[in-house]
């Protein structure tokens, strides 16, 4: 899963580290899931999060990407202006 996101009042690369930071490291903490900023860096109003997890289960594997969603489009600092997923099973090449 990937976030495309647009950040508010922010003017430097250190402001947007302060406002990512804490958002890849919640969604680590509450969901258990690899997230990392993926894209944007040298964007200091744009970022790309991308989020990754494995399950067996493949209603658990939406439940908590629609989780991750929710937590990420309620942060009032940044607007989420696209997400992407992407499933992969094990007959996948």
């Amino acid at each position: 899963m990937s976030f495309d996101l647009l950040l508010g009042d922010v003017r430097s690369l250190k402001e947007k580290r302060s406002v990512v930071r804490p958002i890849v490291a919640e969604l680590h903490r509450k969901f258990a899931v690899s997230v990392a900023e993926v894209g944007d860096q040298d964007l200091y109003r744009r970022a790309q999060i991308g989020l990754a997890m494995v399950s067996g289960d493949a209603g658990h594997l939406t439940e908590v990407l629609d989780r991750c969603e929710r937590l990420v489009a309620a942060r009032p600092e940044v607007e989420l202006l696209a997400v992407r997923r992407r499933f992969h099973g094990g007959d996948d090449e």
